[in-house]
C-alpha cells in the first residue's frame, strides 16, 4: 500500500486503506494522519471520516470522534458499518439512547448480519430495553453455533448459552484477531533468576481490576517469590490504587502505543509468564497476546470464560468456578488455586455507614440489593427479585442506576408486574469508598444469572452483606457461588429459581435469620481464608511457577496447583 501511495499520492482510497491498516495495528496517530490525507483529497468522504472518528476514539478524544462519525453517517445514511461505529462512540460520550438508535438503524440496514444484531442486543440489555431479546439472541447464538460470524465474547456471556457455545464464540473472535497479526519469533532463553511475571490490562487504577489486585501485588512484593511487571494500557488516573500498584510492582505505561510496541516492551522486559488481565472484556489488547511476546501466557481474573485463543496456554481458576466437567469447553490448560480464584483488596478500610436517608432509602424495612451492571438484569433475574419483593412487604430493591432510560424501564416493568415502582431505589455510581459506605445499609444481595456478580459480590461480602446466588453451568455463572463456597457459606448457593426465592424470603422475612446470616458472614470473612491475601499470594506464586516449568515437569492432569 505504501508503494502504491508513493506512485500515486493523490489516491484517496489508498490513504483510507492505509488508515485502516494503521488502526488495526493500534497506531491511532498514524491512522489519523492517513485519514486527514484522504480527506484533503476527497473532503467529506464517509469512509475517511469514519476511520478518523475511530482514530480519535482510540486516542480518547470522544467528542471529536462523535462529531466525525455523525458527519460520516450523514454522508452515508445507508452504511450499516458506519452506524455501528457511531453507536460505539455515542456509548462512550454518554448518549445512551442515541447509541441504541444507531445500532437499531444499522440492524435495519443489515438485518441478516449477526455481528450487528449482537451489538444491538448487548446495548439493549444495558438499557434494560427487553424488546425482541429472544429473537436477537437466537440469531446471534445460531450464527455462533454455525461459525458464520465473530461476535464479541464478553457480550455473549450475558446470553443463556452453554459453555460449549462460549468456546465457539471465543474461537471465532480469536481467529479474526489472529489473522491480523504476525507472531514474534520465540523468546531467547533468559539467564536463571527470579521469575518475571507480566500483567497486561487497561484496569490498573480505580477500576475493578485494580481494586481486586492491589493487595495481592503488595503481598507478592513482600514475599519476593516473583517479580511483578504491570503493562498498563490505561493512563495514570491519579488514584490511590494506581499509586499502590506503582509502589508494589514495576509499572510500565504503554497506553496508546501500537500493538507491536507493547509486545516489544514485554519482550524487552524478559517476561517469563504474561497474564492477560483483560481478555475479551473490551479495552484490552488481544493483538499483543497474539504476537506471543512471552513464552507462557495466562488468562486470569477479568474475563470469566475461555479465551478460545491458541496463544493463551493456561487459565487460572478454582475447583468451584471451573469444575472438571467444564474443562473440555476451555481451550487452555486449567490451573487451579486451592481458594477462590478472585483476590480482593483487604488493605481498604470500611468507612462509616452512610445514613439511610442520604442513600434515598426509607427509614425502616429490609433492603434487598443488586448492584450488578444493568446488562446482567435480564427479565428472568429481575422477575425473580420482584417475586421476593412481592412476599416481603416492607422491603425495597436497591439497584445501580443504569444508562439512558434503563431505570425508568425497570420501574415500568415492576409496575406492570404489580410492584409499586417506588419500591425500587437507584444509586448512581460512586467513588469506591462512598460506595462501600452505602453498601453497609444493604441487608441481602440478590444475584443475577447467567452472569453473576463478580467484584460486586466481593464488595458486598467485605461490607458484611450476604450474597444469595444460583450457580449455573458456565464460569461467569459460578463466580459468586465460588466466593460463597470458599467463604464456607454453601447455604447461600441454591439449586434453582424456586429455592432462590424461598431462601431470600426466609431470610428477608425473618429478622433473626437475617441477623444470623450476617453474623456468620462476619465470622467467616475473618476466619475462612477468602480474604487472606498473604495466603493467596503464596498459592498464586506456586501456580505461576508450575505453569512456567518445562512441560515435562508439569502434571498432565490439568491442575497446576
Amino acid at each position: 500500500m505504501r508503494a502504491r501511495l508513493q506512485r500515486n499520492p493523490g489516491d484517496a482510497i489508498a490513504w483510507i486503506v492505509l488508515a485502516e491498516h494503521e488502526l488495526d495495528a493500534g497506531d491511532a496517530a498514524a491512522g489519523e494522519a492517513a485519514c486527514q490525507r484522504a480527506l484533503a483529497l476527497q473532503p467529506g468522504h464517509p469512509e475517511a471520516l469514519a476511520r478518523l472518528g475511530r482514530a480519535q476514539w482510540m486516542q480518547g478524544r470522544r467528542a471529536k470522534a462523535a462529531e466525525s462519525l455523525r458527519l460520516a453517517a450523514a454522508n452515508a445514511p445507508g452504511h450499516a458499518g458506519i452506524a455501528v461505529w457511531l453507536g460505539h462512540v455515542l456509548e462512550d460520550v454518554g448518549e445512551a439512547e442515541a447509541a441504541a438508535d444507531a445500532y437499531a438503524r444499522a440492524h435495519a440496514l443489515a438485518p441478516d448480519e449477526p455481528a450487528i444484531a449482537a451489538y444491538l442486543l448487548a446495548w439493549r440489555r444495558k438499557l434494560c430495553d427487553w424488546r425482541e431479546l429472544d429473537r436477537l439472541s437466537a440469531q446471534v447464538r445460531g450464527a455462533v453455533r454455525e461459525g458464520v460470524a465473530a461476535v464479541e465474547p464478553f457480550a455473549f456471556l450475558s446470553e443463556d448459552a452453554p459453555a460449549v457455545e462460549q468456546l465457539q464464540c471465543a474461537r471465532l473472535r480469536a481467529s479474526a484477531v489472529g489473522r491480523q497479526v504476525r507472531p514474534m519469533p520465540p523468546a531467547p532463553a533468559r539467564a536463571p533468576g527470579r521469575l518475571r511475571v507480566g500483567f497486561l490490562s487497561n484496569g490498573f487504577g480505580a477500576h475493578p481490576t485494580g481494586l481486586l489486585t492491589a493487595a495481592l501485588f503488595e503481598s507478592l512484593q513482600a514475599q519476593g517469590g516473583i517479580e511483578s511487571h504491570l503493562f498498563a494500557l490505561n493512563p495514570d488516573d491519579g488514584s490511590s490504587i494506581r499509586r499502590r500498584l506503582q509502589s508494589a510492582t514495576r509499572l510500565v505505561e504503554v497506553a496508546a502505543l501500537p500493538h507491536a510496541r507493547v509486545a516489544e516492551a514485554i519482550r524487552a522486559a524478559g517476561i517469563d509468564v504474561l497474564v492477560d488481565l483483560r481478555g475479551w472484556g473490551g479495552g484490552g489488547a488481544p493483538e499483543v497476546l497474539a504476537m506471543r511476546p512471552a513464552p507462557v501466557q495466562v488468562n486470569w481474573l477479568a474475563y470469566p470464560g475461555t479465551s478460545g485463543a491458541p496463544w493463551i496456554d493456561w487459565v487460572l481458576a478454582d475447583d468451584f468456578v471451573l469444575p472438571a466437567g467444564m474443562e473440555p469447553h476451555f481451550s487452555e490448560r486449567v490451573a487451579r488455586l486451592p481458594r477462590c480464584f478472585q483476590p480482593s483488596d483487604t488493605g481498604r478500610e470500611l468507612p462509616p455507614p452512610a445514613a439511610r436517608d442520604a442513600c434515598g432509602l426509607p427509614p425502616g424495612g429490609v433492603v434487598l440489593c443488586c448492584f450488578n451492571n444493568s446488562y446482567k438484569l435480564n427479565p428472568a433475574s429481575f422477575d425473580r427479585a420482584l417475586a421476593v419483593l412481592r412476599q416481603v412487604h416492607d422491603s425495597v430493591l436497591w439497584l445501580l442506576s443504569g444508562p439512558g432510560q434503563a431505570d425508568s424501564r425497570l420501574r415500568a416493568h415492576a409496575q406492570d408486574n404489580g410492584i409499586d415502582a417506588s419500591r425500587l431505589v437507584f444509586m448512581a455510581k460512586q467513588p469506591h469508598a462512598q460506595y462501600l459506605a452505602r453498601l453497609q445499609q444493604a441487608d441481602l444481595f440478590l444475584d443475577t444469572g447467567p452472569y453473576n456478580a463478580h467484584t460486586t459480590a466481593s464488595d458486598a461480602l467485605w461490607a458484611g452483606c450476604p450474597v444469595l446466588t444460583r450457580p449455573g453451568d458456565t464460569f461467569a455463572a459460578r463466580v459468586a457461588g465460588s466466593l460463597n463456597h470458599h467463604l464456607g457459606m454453601p447455604s447461600m448457593n441454591v439449586a434453582d429459581d424456586a429455592q432462590f426465592v424461598a431462601r431470600a424470603v426466609a431470610l428477608a422475612g425473618d429478622a433473626d435469620a437475617l441477623a444470623g446470616a450476617r453474623a456468620e458472614l462476619a465470622a467467616r470473612r475473618r476466619d475462612s481464608g477468602l480474604f487472606d491475601m498473604d495466603g493467596f499470594a503464596r498459592d498464586f506464586s506456586q501456580a505461576i511457577h508450575a505453569m512456567a516449568a518445562p512441560p515435562a515437569d508439569v502434571s498432565s492432569g490439568g491442575d497446576a496447583a
